[in-house]
């Protein structure tokens, strides 16, 4: 099944919703299965296949979301196809058919995953797609692939920051002032940074004081499955650093 997550961007008091992330639910005989395990069952020669459906999926049901102009993210794992030709066709097929779905290129943001890569196939899928009007993001910056190597390589438009990482910099009493260097590096490379895994008030503390452009995570709003209504009313910053652990509820399901 096709979620989406939203994605906010701090503006004065509130945060306000400003993109979603397309993610996918799996189920087997009708129940949930963990992301991990059901693409990890999958057989090696229907990978690129599976991905390519799961990509089609988040495109296609944009529109359910109901919201006009919220930027739409989508993964793409580098390994999955590390043939030139074929990688090139897949993303050609993808961008012709975004007029199908109602969407511009320019609402979407494709997330370059954390594993390794033929840096020559790499780089040209992203020349390929910026060529369309696909912005490129960095996903799970700070573990596997993810590094400054990989930003050299690719200028992204965006940094995501893995949510395990930064959690893990946030148990740390000085977390602010370390975690603010870095934003500012990435910003001066030209990037905007996205903090992904925001569970409680700290986190969004942090990322705050930090400078960070974009935020997503349960303490903002959890995924929604496609269809469901999605609140547009923005998100008071003050109850968010009041509210501990809690959740603050972003959708109601129809």
């Amino acid at each position: 099944w096709s979620a989406y997550q939203p994605i906010f961007a701090p503006e004065g008091s509130v945060l306000r919703a400003v993109a979603v992330e397309g993610l996918i639910e799996p189920r087997r005989i009708a129940q949930p299965v963990a992301s991990s395990i059901f693409f990890g069952g999958v057989p090696a020669s229907d990978r690129l296949f599976v991905e390519t459906l799961c990509r089609m999926l988040h495109l296609g049901n944009y529109r359910n979301i109901g919201v006009e102009g919220l930027t739409l993210f989508f993964n793409y794992n580098p390994n999955v196809n590390d043939h030139l030709g074929r990688a090139l066709a897949e993303i050609r097929l993808m961008t012709r058919h975004l007029g199908d779905f109602d969407l511009e290129p320019g609402l979407l943001v494709c997330e370059i995953t954390e594993q390794a890569a033929d840096d020559h196939v790499l780089a040209s899928l992203v020349r390929e797609m910026r060529r369309d009007g696909i912005r490129i993001a960095i996903d799970d910056f700070g573990t596997g692939h993810s590094t400054e190597a990989r930003i050299d390589l690719l200028a992204p438009d965006i940094v995501k920051i893995d949510g395990a990482w930064f959690g893990e910099l946030c148990r740390h009493a000085a977390a602010e002032r370390f975690f603010r260097p870095l934003v500012a590096t990435l910003h001066d490379r030209g990037a905007k940074v996205l903090v992904e895994g925001i569970e409680n008030a700290q986190h969004l503390r942090v990322a705050l004081e930090g400078g960070v452009d974009l935020l997503q995570g349960f303490h903002l709003a959890r995924p929604a499955l496609a269809g469901t209504i999605f609140e547009e009313e923005p998100l008071s910053i003050g109850a968010l650093l009041d509210a501990g652990n809690k959740v603050v509820p972003l959708h109601q399901h129809r």
